[in-house]
């Protein structure tokens, strides 16, 4: 598949299809016409549809098959995974547990219809780096079903699969901001990522008035690399005078998106664009269940995030640095809904 070219990218789609095979395997002129494109998309839409990413079809199917078993299960199975910890984010979260509209404040929305399982990476007990009680709640143990067979080690795989992956879109983004290639490497090296498998249940019961499979927000992190179905009811990009543009899903590809941190970081030269999730028609309510896998990738908890010299605007710094794991707990805390994640283990509509 063939990069677009920056011109065109305007007007093609929200998330514009770019191949980057070319960095992975090519030389030096591959690497940065890659880039160049790649730098495009983050500066007008924070959206890019990747192609060329060598990942395993097979185990994106796998992954996606194993997950979707495991929504399948009953409430109550479901509800036995839960965290014990409202601030420890792993496991099972049912129906109504989040609103992503609450990280912007926006307190009016109802929470979203969606429930998720989730894991992060868990602490080396040999590294003191994992050793600070900050850093054992960041990289608490993660929370195994026990079914379906294969769970756990498929999900191993899928996050050591896009932990590459991330590896290679921040070369990427290096390269297209003018820096050396392994720039950002020491600082997503003991990275808290996070993997997110997101079920949105057929809407058998109307949602509430102004729900949403998920709010409009932006992502917290650095990046957000997603995997999603070709079903009504999915993701929109927010593009300016209340309008929302829907994003194609193209077999065999992923959409990536930037999140604040590395806006912050690139002093709004890159966009965190706003987005959200949108119901299925009325009249499909019932058979567009949706599924999406989600990695968010977080720079490692101690990160400092202050603006990379070269994005600097006339010499000015628009943020404050910050330290990334205190910019995200407060995102993360202001996003549960706690009502919802005590109602829904019971909720019969998941």
């Amino acid at each position: 598949m063939a990069t677009v070219t920056a011109a065109s990218i305007q007007e093609t789609s929200a998330s514009p299809v770019i191949d980057i095979s070319g960095f992975r395997t090519g030389g030096a002129a591959a690497k940065q016409s890659v880039a160049q494109d790649v730098e495009v998309a983050c500066r007008s839409h924070g959206f890019l549809t990747i192609a060329g990413h060598g990942v395993s079809s097979e185990l994106i199917g796998r992954m996606e098959r194993i997950s979707r078993a495991f929504f399948d299960f009953p409430p109550e199975l479901k509800a036995q995974y839960r965290s014990r910890d409202p601030k420890i984010y792993r496991g099972y979260f049912g129906l109504e547990a989040f609103g992503a509209a609450y990280s912007r404040d926006d307190r009016a929305a109802p929470p979203d219809y969606s429930e998720r399982f989730l894991i992060g990476r868990t602490a080396n007990a040999a590294d003191p780096y994992f050793a600070t009680e900050r850093a054992r709640r960041v990289f608490a143990t993660n929370i195994w079903p026990d079914r379906p067979d294969g769970f756990e080690s498929t999900w191993k795989d899928y996050y050591s699969a896009m932990d590459s992956l991330g590896k290679v879109l921040l070369q990427i983004f290096a390269v297209a901001l003018d820096l050396p290639e392994q720039w950002f490497a020491d600082k997503f090296d003991k990275n808290n990522a996070t993997l997110v498998a997101v079920n949105y249940p057929d809407q058998a019961v109307e949602p509430r008035p102004g729900q949403l499979r998920c709010g409009a927000h932006t992502d917290y992190g650095a990046l957000t690399i997603l995997k999603s179905e070709n079903r009504p009811g999915g993701l929109e990009v927010f593009v300016g005078d209340d309008r929302w543009q829907p994003v194609s899903i193209v077999p065999d590809t992923f959409v990536v998106n930037l999140g604040d941190l590395m806006q912050q970081w690139t002093n709004d030269c890159w966009v965190s664009n706003l987005h959200r999730v949108s119901n299925p028609p009325k009249d499909a309510a019932v058979g567009t269940r949706r599924q999406c896998l989600v990695y968010f990738l977080h720079p490692n908890y101690d990160a400092f995030i202050e603006c990379i010299p070269s994005c600097r605007k006339d010499g000015v710094a628009k943020y404050s640095p910050v330290v990334a794991i205190d910019h995200l707990m407060a995102k993360f805390a202001k996003m549960s809904n706690a009502d919802g994640a005590s109602k829904s283990t019971a909720d019969n509509r998941v």
